[in-house]
């Protein structure tokens, strides 16, 4: 299955990255731990395998940063 869009952003509270991946009206959140100044590059690559981890596939261009 295709996941729709996948989002990543900085959560300050818990020092961590937050990818959210977005599959219909579904959102599922998981935690990265890449470090704070991580280039779009490692990020990108994060959320491609947290995608794969979770059963989907991804388009690399919808993949958003906020």
């Amino acid at each position: 299955m295709k996941a729709d869009r996948v989002e990543i952003s900085r959560d300050e509270n818990s020092n961590s990255w937050v990818i959210r991946i977005k599959v219909g009206e579904e959102v599922i959140r998981r935690r990265c731990h890449e470090p704070k100044d991580a280039d779009t590059t490692a990020l990108r690559e994060a959320a491609i395998r947290t995608v794969g981890d979770e059963g989907y596939t991804l388009d690399p261009d919808n993949i958003i940063f906020l």
